[in-house]
């Protein structure tokens, strides 16, 4: 049965993305959010009241913290004027793992904010643009997406912001959620709610983000040498590893990874993009036990992105190296138990 309860009021911010691109010989970033909303059929008759702010007009690839930051913060100050019942933003699929979840980190209100895109452009046919816009629409207007976060619907799922990643290159069902399986799906243009978070979610304080750290992430491979830990050493305020299995490093990289864990943030993630790291079963040289205890960040759960953007967050509001893994504790899911 549809809500026939007031007219719920939806707040539209286009950031560019495939999901606005048009032109010949290669698309770029061409459409208003006008005018995608205004190619989406059946949404008149939703009944959603809806308001359109044409933020960036970029691709994915191309977005930045500077642009994330300020979107966050007019969406922080749309819902706390009561202006809006929920929120959405179209953008490139390219960067949605990671904007997503930059958004959850500084979104404390309970109202729905939610983040989708397209894989296939408006000029080819069978562009799922329109009904994923009209997804995340009726989700981000409905009650039971509140107290969720941030969270991204595509192909009529709905993920949380924290454990989504895309994981194919052009399927218009990349985006997956490895470690938790979608929170719902839009039925009849109704969201339905099958799970919840599986830990609890900490948000940040957006307004004390006093600079802009530089992060490196940096992926463990077959034979590495160590050489570009040493070129990042040089320049990083924060570093995530992307480490082999459950967080093991070839044994020639303990020493520069010791000596740079002593004087910045160093976060210890799985390459895999799935599963935690682990935090005692192995005990080798370069071994997640090893590792950890030369100060070394367990990441848990969260892979290496979506660690680089919560190590920024903390770096950008000013948290301190214990306040910084105990934070990873929580996003992680291991600090109980």
């Amino acid at each position: 049965m549809r809500n026939k309860g007031p007219h719920r009021r939806v707040a539209v911010y286009g950031m560019g993305g495939t999901i606005a691109m048009a032109g010949a010989g290669g698309v770029v970033p061409a459409l208003s959010a006008a005018q995608l909303l205004d190619a989406v059929p059946g949404l008149a008759d939703t009944g959603i009241d809806i308001e359109v702010n044409d933020f960036r007009r970029l691709p994915g690839a191309s977005l930045s913290f500077a642009d994330l930051t300020a979107l966050a913060a007019d969406i922080d100050k749309r819902l706390e004027s009561g202006e809006a019942d929920g929120i959405v933003v179209t953008q490139g699929t390219d960067t949605i793992e990671e904007t997503s979840y930059l958004l959850d980190l500084f979104h404390a209100s309970p109202q729905p904010v939610v983040v989708t895109g397209a894989m296939r452009n408006p000029t080819l046919a069978g562009a799922d643009g329109p009904a994923n816009l009209l997804a995340a629409v009726q989700t981000a207007a409905h009650p039971a997406a509140r107290d969720h976060g941030v969270l991204v619907v595509l192909a009529d799922e709905i993920h949380a912001a924290r454990y989504v990643r895309k994981t194919h290159a052009t399927s218009g069902f990349t985006f997956q959620s490895p470690n938790t399986g979608p929170l719902g799906h839009l039925v009849e243009g109704i969201p339905r709610f099958l799970a919840r978070l599986p830990a609890a979610r900490s948000t940040l304080d957006l307004g004390a983000v006093s600079t802009h750290p530089r992060v490196a992430l940096v992926t463990v491979t077959f034979g590495d040498d160590g050489a570009l830990l040493h070129d990042v050493a040089e320049w990083a305020d924060g570093l995530v590893v992307a480490a082999f299995g459950v967080g093991h490093v070839p044994e020639g990289l303990v020493p520069i990874l010791s000596e740079i864990a002593e004087r910045i943030p160093v976060v210890l993630a799985s390459r895999t993009g799935s599963g935690p790291g682990l935090s005692s079963t192995y005990g080798f040289p370069g071994s997640e036990s090893d590792l950890l205890r030369r100060r070394l960040i367990r990441a848990g759960f969260l892979d290496p992105l979506k660690s680089r953007i919560l190590l920024w967050s903390l770096l950008a509001t000013g948290h301190d190296s214990e306040s910084i893994a105990e934070a990873f504790s929580t996003a992680g899911a291991y600090g109980q138990g």
